[in-house]
């Protein structure tokens, strides 16, 4: 199963290089990697091995006011703010790349996207079910604050950093 980025449907093509998919692997991008990792808690029946977080959406130790910020910006004027999201989520590839995986974000996926609290207690349950978790940060994302993001995961789970790529994990 794969749950989709913020403003994005169908990219997991992007990935392909990063992993296989699997009946048993859940994989998420960005706001998706939220998604993945609520779902695969929610599931107590169905057999998950491994879930992906690709590029996970960490904004946990951003200001509030950066928050409010984000969402006035989006809520006044959504078309350049999103225009804005694709420049940033493509760097340093250029956007061209996710054209034809382009979506309408809602205002409450934006609140939930920055707002979202990773809880390392959420982690270890799914590791003690047998779980592998890896994780996948690009060291130049725009997005996200790499460091804060690295320094988090790497204390519970398999982190690969990628040097040179961005949010989409891409090296130009």
């Amino acid at each position: 199963m794969y749950f989709s980025g913020f403003c994005l449907k169908n990219e997991e093509k992007l990935f392909d290089s990063l992993f296989m998919p699997s009946e048993y692997t859940v994989a998420g991008f960005s706001y998706g990697a939220q998604q993945a990792l609520e779902y695969s808690l929610a599931s107590t029946t169905s057999r998950i091995d491994k879930i992906i977080l690709l590029s996970p959406a960490f904004f946990q130790s951003s200001s509030p006011s950066f928050i409010r910020a984000q969402e006035r910006y989006f809520n006044t004027n959504r078309d350049q703010y999103i225009e804005q999201f694709y420049s940033n989520v493509s760097y340093p590839v250029g956007s061209s790349m996710i054209e034809h995986f382009k979506s309408q974000g809602t205002a409450q996926e934006l609140k939930e996207l920055l707002t979202y609290l990773w809880d390392e207690e959420k982690l270890k349950i799914l590791i003690n079910r047998g779980i592998e978790i890896e994780v996948f940060i690009g060291g130049m994302d725009k997005i996200v604050d790499t460091e804060k993001c690295l320094d988090f995961f790497s204390k519970i789970c398999t982190v690969y950093l990628i040097k040179n790529a961005g949010h989409l994990l891409y090296i130009k």
